[in-house]
């Protein structure tokens, strides 16, 4: 299969941001009619505002719909043109590499994958791209020899590994990411079993990755997306985290990404602002709010 000309530059290793040592945070996706509902964003503020709006409160988003479709690069440009300078992507793989894999096809979605996000790439606006795997994959010879095989396939990219089942936490696959420098993802969710636990571990010097899902065990069990992710966590839990967790993680790698997907009832974007100002509690940088006059909801 024949590479296209960009090759070159997209091939090559690029650092997670210029502000070495500063932490990402902010919310899996920022377009939510809800959110206007819930006070985030002004009443009736349409979708296509969302982004630049959002940009005034964070440095840094997730990007969902890379994973529901493949990304273009004339639409990541003008996603480019809506953010200021600084504002970083994180960008979630799409799901026919994670979820939905086609033994027959994948190589050149992967390449495809590499040349929508472009723009992002070529810009250093990259924070990541993240694999997020589902329960379902879990640890066997196959599903090994294709995860190699993709981040053979991703090399030079920043990537972080999101695994949803347990069998992948064991010392072999946290030495293979080390040695591939890709970040392990931490997450924090719901107690149940069989999920991935909760591990810190940092396993690239580049950046570490940790997303809150919430902890709504009961919403976790109806497999209703918008039961999961109604959760907030209360200031006390998020303390706890940085305490435990994101201090010896940031101790540990350039800069971080901290993400929250708990979207119900804009908790996600309250959360994130909440954790940024304790973050600066205890002395790590993140990008605080950029322009004067903008203020963040009201906690509730």
């Amino acid at each position: 299969m024949s590479r296209p000309v960009t090759e070159s530059l997209s091939r090559q290793p690029r650092a997670l941001s210029a502000d070495a040592g500063r932490l990402g945070v902010g919310t899996a996706g920022y377009s939510y009619t809800e959110w206007a509902e819930a006070g985030f964003y002004p009443p009736e503020t349409k979708p296509g505002q969302m982004l630049s709006l959002y940009a005034r409160r964070f440095s840094f988003t997730e990007l969902n719909s890379t994973w529901y479709q493949m990304p273009r690069a004339e639409a990541v440009e003008r996603l480019v043109r809506q953010v200021p300078p600084g504002f970083m992507f994180s960008a979630k793989l799409t799901r026919g590499l994670t979820h939905e894999i086609e033994a027959d096809r994948w190589v050149d979605q992967a390449e495809a994958y590499r040349q929508g996000l472009a723009p992002l790439i070529q810009t250093g606006r990259l924070a990541a791209v993240l694999a997020r795997f589902p329960r379902s994959f879990e640890r066997s010879v196959t599903h090994r020899r294709y995860l190699g095989a993709l981040l053979d396939e991703l090399a030079g990219l920043p990537v972080a590994v999101e695994f949803g089942h347990e069998s992948w936490a064991v010392d072999r696959v946290l030495s293979e990411l080390t040695r591939r420098r890709v970040a392990l993802v931490a997450v924090d969710g719901p107690d149940l079993a069989g999920f991935f636990p909760a591990l810190d571990a940092v396993t690239s010097p580049d950046f570490f990755y940790v997303r809150f899902y919430g902890r709504n065990a009961k919403g976790w069990r109806t497999g209703n997306k918008q039961a999961q992710s109604d959760y907030s966590y209360r200031e006390e839990e998020l303390r706890a985290w940085i305490e435990t967790k994101i201090l010896k993680m940031a101790a540990q790698a350039r800069t971080g990404l901290v993400v929250f997907n708990n979207y119900a009832r804009a908790q996600a974007p309250r959360n994130a602002l909440r954790l940024m100002e304790l973050l600066d509690e205890y002395g790590l940088v993140c990008g605080q709010e950029q322009r004067a006059g903008h203020h963040p909801p009201q906690r509730g």
